[in-house]
């Protein structure tokens, strides 16, 4: 299959579940690394269960942070698994597991003993509030990431309960930091022959999410509020309602300010006190607001529209996910594709969002079922037949 895919040649073990470790090695397998995702019997990854809704068995999230990799169930706490884990690490130029700090460890299997086993191996492990710190033995989701974080305080409108992001901000990001430090890992390694380790942590991309908000806090000492649709350091630059829609104006400058001012017929906000510039427009927010709020209201949102886009305004319509889908500008860069082969070769996936070359990484296969390659996987691993039956209940629940 055609495309872009720089880590061909590249081998990934896959010890995660979720959401923040499947998009790593979502990535790494979108480049073109090979990836075995190795499963609970029985179960397997959290997000097959996540639902509804399902396509057939699992869930609509695994199949999307699954994609382009293979799949073995193999029950790590029995005896069996030493010998195929053993092998599969002899293999492997990168691990990526997202246990609680220790657990691995305590089944056998954690970077120390990886890497003695291979060591050019880069282990990196996804983890909830770090490898250190009071909180470190803690579970992490997404949303209470954002919630311990800060970021819900700053999500939603002034005055209401607390929101979280709409989709998992937190473990997303997370994998991207993994991936990224997997790749630089990758460099180092072919320099020095020697494996890396790679921790990154839910807490920390919360963290990390949060750098402006936090640069504002240092520089003036105050809590930030939530503002909605708007920003705090920016205005107006937020969502107004026009007489049929909402629409989003993001006028980031006095220039465009000025412009807005004129598609609006409001040429003399340029020299109202409070108006005037950014600064004065943050400090007399909610005087901007109203105003930019009255002088829409009235007006259509596609004409509206239009005549900030002509202006050079940036600006949009506040769409659904119904929308997206259908969006030509999507169609247009080809994000979404459906896997060339699979079980769920039905179902559209979302490619990840760089092109190299022109091309993007294909979607080779969707995401697997639970066990799907067990015999592929322990041939190539050099099993035969009877040590593959001796191994068998190891790869079966009970």
């Amino acid at each position: 299959m055609n495309g872009w895919q720089p880590l061909s040649g590249v081998r990934v073990l896959d010890l995660t579940r979720n959401v923040a470790g499947p998009f790593a090695t979502a990535i790494l397998a979108d480049l073109g690394a090979a990836v075995t995702k190795v499963e609970q019997p029985g179960c397997g990854d959290d997000t097959r269960q996540w639902g509804p809704p399902f396509v057939r068995d699992d869930g609509a999230m695994y199949l999307q942070l699954n994609r382009n990799k293979e799949s073995i169930a193999l029950d790590l706490a029995h005896p069996a698994a030493r010998e195929v884990m053993t092998r599969l690490v002899q293999e492997a130029d990168i691990m990526v597991d997202s246990f609680r700090p220790g657990s691995l460890d305590k089944l056998g299997f954690g970077p120390d003993w990886a890497q003695q086993v291979n060591p050019r191996l880069i282990c990196a492990s996804i983890t909830a509030y770090g490898d250190t710190g009071p909180r470190k033995d803690l579970p992490g989701y997404d949303p209470l990431m954002q919630a311990y974080s800060g970021l819900m305080s700053v999500t939603g409108e002034e005055g209401a309960p607390p929101v979280r992001v709409g989709f998992s901000v937190v473990d997303m990001g997370t994998g991207m930091w993994c991936a990224l430090g997997v790749l630089a890992a990758l460099l180092r390694v072919r320099e020095t022959g020697k494996g890396e380790r790679i921790v990154t942590a839910l807490y920390e991309t919360s963290i990390a999410w949060s750098m402006m908000i936090l640069g504002t806090v240092w520089a003036s000492g105050e809590v930030p509020k939530a503002y909605g649709s708007g920003i705090s350091t920016i205005v107006p630059y937020r969502a107004y309602r026009a007489r049929d829609a909402y629409i989003l104006i993001a006028a980031g400058n006095d220039r465009l300010f000025k412009r807005l001012a004129g598609v609006l017929g409001r040429e003399q906000w340029t020299a109202t006190e409070g108006f005037r510039t950014n600064a004065e427009r943050v400090a007399n927010r909610a005087a901007v607001d109203a105003a930019v709020a009255e002088a829409v209201q009235n007006r259509g949102s596609d004409e509206l529209l239009a005549a900030l886009e002509k202006a050079g305004i940036p600006c949009s319509p506040v769409r659904d996910y119904g929308a997206l889908i259908n969006d030509p500008q999507a169609e247009a860069l080809k994000i979404f594709a459906k896997a060339a082969m699979g079980s769920y070769t039905d179902q559209p996936i979302v490619s990840i969002p760089v092109k190299g070359d022109g091309e993007r990484c294909p979607i080779t296969c969707s995401a697997p079922t639970l066990g799907q390659h067990n015999e592929k996987v322990l041939t190539r691993l050099g099993f035969d037949s009877d040590a593959i039956a001796a191994i068998a209940p190891a790869m079966h629940a009970n």
